[in-house]
């Protein structure tokens, strides 16, 4: 099996679907002992039992089916919005990839059925709130599976409206399929709602890390702040990783800079933290980012099931189900990222005061012209809007299931939170990118650093230097676009 990496996971995800198409020997080795273990007098939880608090009822023969069927059904009430169709994508391929370690149980008919989806873009549509984060996410990982039996829908090829599923398989040419025993139960235990949205934001975040950095070195470019406080002798004896990644860039960026020679020494003691120490914090969120893709990049290459199913024919009940380790982890992802947004506002609000040649609001003419007083106002309000959503979900429970599941991780509160404040960073390093380019356009004739005068022009590109108020929207969505794409560092050796 593919080991998925956060850096490349479209792409590992991928390969290991092919993989599986090829040879799913693995898959087909699980089933044969949940086969032989039916043959057997015995009671193994969810094949032949009932569910929860029900484990203790035994199930006929005659019943199995029926019994994975309604799972399904009886499982199937998420409610909230709509999990994005690239989200609902990644829940798909992450389930594909856990059944395929092995340890399932699941039947060909069913897995195959699977696979069809993901290579036809058929992706089912699953309401976002449900899961407790316990038995896995049973509510999501339910809907995404009624297209199986022929309820529920699928996304359109634009991801903006939902199809009935009856409706797709007709078109397809495929009939709903009989759930064999074992089978619901694998599909709906799982951690892939809390790992996938863990698994997008942190791809993602990646980047946004030395984006941050750039912004960060432009904003100090822009202010005429010191390079000192980025000295590496000051970052050796307090040598933890991040800080002195984001030092590193930061001294790289600011090469040749002519801005930085022409304030060398102007006397200046020390700037405010928001520029001092940009290493320390955006160092704090990379270290604390890296600690939360090594605990995702663990639970997408696990077997979350339940029971497991083993190759010596052991059939074992235990917890791998419980979200835990993701819920802590999604926890401490949404505050490292919205620190990243706490201190970019400041350095926004800095650039706006009018200090050291820099216009008041950046702009010449104000009173008429309110200047980028406002964008800051936005970046102010999403910073505090985050400030509620990173209290931890994860020190919540509440128990289920008649008191059998007596202890949840609330994982998956905690996933839907993480996009959210993921979005509010977004915004507000966007706010920051079009500030410091207009900040710095007041520097001309001096030049920045080279990393920083490259990506300036990479912004002047695409959004033009402001003499007045106009629309500020466009140029925040604007941002937005640049800020996620891999052009605007691509060229610059940023770790």
């Amino acid at each position: 099996m593919v080991d998925i990496s956060i850096r490349s996971l479209y792409k590992d995800l991928e390969k290991s679907i092919n993989d599986l198409k090829k040879d799913a020997g693995t898959v087909q080795r699980s089933r044969k002992v949940v086969e032989e273990a039916l043959k057997k007098d015995e009671a193994f939880y969810g094949i032949n039992t009932g569910f929860g608090i029900l484990a203790n009822k035994r199930i006929s023969g005659d019943q199995l089916k029926q019994l994975q069927r309604n799972l399904i059904l009886s499982h199937s009430v998420g409610t909230g919005d709509l999990i994005p169709k690239e989200i609902s994508r990644l829940m798909l391929m992450l389930k594909i990839h856990a059944l395929g370690i092995g340890y399932s149980g699941i039947s060909m008919e069913t897995f195959e059925r699977f696979v069809y989806f993901i290579d036809h873009d058929l992706i089912p549509v699953v309401p976002e709130k449900g899961s407790v984060g316990a038995s896995g996410d049973l509510a999501p990982l339910s809907h995404m599976s009624l297209p199986l039996l022929g309820f529920g829908s699928f996304w359109n090829e634009e991801g903006t409206d939902t199809i009935p599923a009856d409706e797709v398989l007709k078109k397809h040419g495929l009939e709903p399929i009989d759930l064999q025993a074992k089978d619901g139960l694998s599909l709906i235990n799982g951690t892939q709602l809390m790992s996938s949205y863990g698994a997008y934001v942190l791809e993602k975040t990646l980047h946004l890390l030395k984006v941050a950095d750039l912004l960060g070195a432009m904003s100090l470019e822009a202010l005429q702040g010191s390079i000192k406080p980025f000295d590496k002798r000051i970052h050796k004896i307090r040598p933890h990783n991040g800080q002195q990644t984001v030092a590193a860039n930061v001294r790289y960026l600011l090469g040749k800079s002519e801005i930085l020679e022409s304030h060398r020494n102007c006397g200046k003691v020390q700037d405010p933290y928001s520029l001092r120490c940009i290493p320390q914090v955006h160092g704090a969120s990379r270290d604390s980012i890296e600690h939360c893709v090594r605990v995702v990049e663990t639970e997408i290459n696990s077997v979350t099931d339940n029971p497991l199913v083993f190759q010596d024919g052991d059939i074992i009940s235990g917890g791998n189900f419980h979200g835990q380790p993701l819920a802590l982890v999604l926890d401490f992802a949404a505050i490292a990222l919205a620190e990243l947004a706490s201190i970019s506002e400041r350095r926004t609000y800095l650039m706006l005061e009018g200090h050291d040649g820099l216009p008041e609001l950046l702009m010449e003419e104000t009173g008429i012209n309110s200047g980028f007083m406002i964008p800051q106002y936005t970046a102010a309000a999403l910073v505090s809007e985050n400030k509620v959503l990173c209290h931890p979900a994860s020190v919540d429970s509440i128990p289920t299931s008649l008191g059998q599941e007596d202890h949840v991780s609330m994982g998956s509160i905690g996933a839907l939170k993480l996009l959210n404040v993921y979005k509010n960073v977004e915004q507000v390093l966007a706010i920051e990118l079009f500030t410091a380019a207009q900040a710095l356009d007041f520097r001309k004739p001096l030049k920045p650093g080279a990393g920083i005068e490259k990506a300036h022009q990479y912004i002047r590109e695409h959004i033009a230097h402001a003499d007045e108020d106009h629309f500020f929207k466009d140029e925040i969505n604007q941002a937005v676009e640049l800020l996620s794409d891999p052009s605007l560092i691509r060229d610059l050796d940023l770790k």
